[in-house]
């Protein structure tokens, strides 16, 4: 039987590269050293079809793949230096359109002060827009350098946009995080300086994101009643018939950043934060419901490449 790529998905792609490629860095970005400090590279595809819903301006389009970058360079804790844009599009898309998009991708850029410095365009069937951001850092985050006892937190709330995506003819809070999702580069930088031993953005989903950054002897034990999950999200989850934990756990698209961190550090913190759990030697990562019963996460979350 032949594999193909929707049989291992998008992590087993990725993990065959790093594999063969030693110059590759196994965390949020690139690093490389660069005149004293460390340059600090990474690039995000976004497709029509698969990335925009369908309510989503051309405006958010452009500014979503500014930000799906510069979250990465927030959770490295990096300064952003240049963005760089290419875009495919088809040959029959309007002209205010594409310059909707650029005027959405141009004030991502202001708003992260990042500025555009180059990029490409071509012609496809649909919207398709690759960001590379860059940024420099003299001691990045890294996704594994966390301790036992440290303290798991998150920057705000998360499983918002997930909900968003199923409410997306409604103004509110959750489609708005949907639509419209901002990166945390303030925070990351303020994260580095403030002695957060790790750190991850949460792009594919808070389960998705706890085993990226899992290294053996180590475990994790999350607290659903630390979640701040609303009754009002678990009301519409479930007019929905929509399990409100697999949308908080395994969807993602909220880009906060997730972080460990000592007790003494986190008291320090000048940022806001929700603690969410805490690092174990269990080796497994865990999740205590409100009725107290202890169940394991299971290691799943948005998958680019999947099964027809």
């Amino acid at each position: 039987m032949t594999l193909k790529v929707s049989d291992i998905g998008e992590k087993e792609l990725v993990k065959y590269i790093i594999a063969n490629s030693r110059e590759i860095t196994p965390d949020d970005t690139a690093i490389t050293p660069f005149n004293g400090s460390n340059l600090i590279s990474t690039c995000d595809m976004l497709i029509q079809s698969r990335h925009f819903p369908e309510n989503m301006s051309y405006f958010d389009m452009g500014f979503k793949s500014v930000t799906v970058n510069v979250s990465d360079l927030a959770a490295m804790g990096a300064k952003p230096l240049g963005f760089l844009l290419s875009m495919a599009i088809p040959k029959d898309l309007e002209l205010d359109d594409f310059k909707e998009i650029i005027d959405g991708v141009l004030q991502a850029c202001d708003y992260y002060l990042i500025p555009l410095i180059g990029g490409d365009t071509n012609e496809a069937s649909e919207i398709i827009i690759s960001g590379t951001a860059l940024g420099l850092c003299d001691a990045p985050l890294m996704k594994n350098n966390y301790k036992k006892d440290d303290l798991i937190a998150i920057t705000g709330d998360i499983g918002l946009a997930a909900l968003g995506f199923e409410l997306n003819t409604l103004d509110n809070v959750y489609v708005k995080h949907a639509l419209k999702p901002k990166a945390r580069i303030s925070e990351g930088q303020i994260l580095k300086e403030h002695g957060a031993t790790s750190a991850t953005d949460i792009t594919d989903g808070l389960a998705s994101e706890l085993y990226e950054i899992k290294k053996d002897g180590f475990g994790f034990m999350i607290h659903e009643e630390l979640l701040g999950i609303t009754d009002e999200y678990k009301d519409l989850a479930g007019s929905l018939k929509l399990d409100y934990l697999d949308l908080v756990l395994h969807v993602g698209e909220d880009f906060e950043l997730l972080f460990t961190i000592s007790k003494d550090d986190l008291e320090k913190l000048p940022i806001d934060y929700k603690v969410i759990g805490s690092v174990t030697d269990s080796d497994v990562i865990e999740l205590t419901l409100e009725n107290g019963f202890v169940e394991k996460i299971e290691n799943r979350g948005y998958e680019h490449y999947v099964s027809e």
